[in-house]
């Protein structure tokens, strides 16, 4: 778990296994997210059950909570987006809205009122990680933290940290092939100028996960440092793929099936970062705060 003093074990497990398989990464991050939420609201997690975190938004879909009539349970009502694996999984931690705010549930999706509706997933990029819309018409749920509690806890900039450190184990996995084709034939001056640059990127994105990770384990880690963090592990992972552009050509993007799955899974679970969004949010945090900062 995230915060318990053993944060940077977690998230060079979550590295270790996106730099050989971004799609295993995937599926297996958000199911210790799940963990970890009902953790740290202090709901011990089932065993044996294999869980997602629904809880994207998106203009034109909206998924509502209200208690059921005899008040022992809650309901959901509505449509939820971006519900990665819902047909294979047991269960999510799916946030919905109520009156004054959002609010988390733990939801068992194999029950009649939850189905998940078709969904065109065209992407080359985690081409089976499928993220299409899940409807829910009166679906049962149990309440996970109170009302903002998902999003104002702190493990809520933890878990954003986690999936930049998938996304940096998926450009290890790069650097691998990257330095794999340095030592096939005698490199020129680019092609030592490439793999020093990607080195150095890597060597400061560990370094960059690795100060988090006993920020986290401090209590010191908040919102601002996430967005710092994955800001930073987002534009290192996007220089990367450049690099092995530049330096490797189209060959193995078109023969090597590994190098182009790795390469179309990163480009993908990179949009997770809002790029200059994320950038204008960490803004307004950096003039909220009474002093600066440097």
């Amino acid at each position: 778990m995230p915060g318990t003093g053993n944060t940077l074990a977690l998230w060079e497990f979550l590295a270790a296994l996106a730099a050989e398989d971004l799609t295993a990464a995937r599926a297996v991050e958000p199911h210790l997210d799940a963990a970890a939420i009902l953790a740290q609201a202090g709901v011990e997690l089932p065993a044996g059950i294999t869980w997602g975190v629904f809880a994207a938004e998106s203009s034109g879909t909206r998924l509502d909570a209200k208690p059921s009539n005899d008040g022992d349970a809650w309901l959901l009502s509505g449509t939820k987006p971006w519900c990665s694996l819902a047909a294979q999984l047991d269960h999510a931690v799916v946030t919905a809205h109520v009156d004054g705010g959002r609010r988390a549930f733990a939801v068992d999706l194999t029950q009649p009122a939850v189905t998940v509706e078709p969904a065109e997933w065209i992407s080359r990029g985690l081409a089976a990680v499928p993220s299409g819309p899940v409807s829910f018409q009166q679906a049962g749920a149990t309440p996970v933290g109170g009302t903002d509690w998902y999003l104002h806890r702190p493990g809520f900039a933890w878990g954003g940290i986690g999936v930049a450190a998938c996304w940096f184990g998926g450009a290890v996995g790069l650097f691998r092939t990257l330095r794999a084709a340095a030592t096939s034939r005698t490199p020129d001056q680019l092609a030592l100028a490439w793999l020093g640059e990607a080195d150095r990127l890597l060597a400061a994105g560990a370094d960059v996960l690795a100060a988090a990770a006993a920020a986290v384990d401090d209590g010191a880690a908040g919102a601002v440092q996430a967005h710092r963090v994955r800001g930073q592990i987002a534009a290192i992972c996007s220089r990367i793929l450049e690099i092995c552009g530049h330096a490797l050509g189209p060959a193995p993007m078109v023969w090597d099936e590994q190098h182009a799955r790795r390469a179309a899974d990163l480009s993908i679970y990179l949009r997770q970062h809002h790029a200059a969004r994320d950038d204008a949010a960490l803004g307004a945090m950096v003039l909220e705060q009474p002093e600066p900062a440097w």
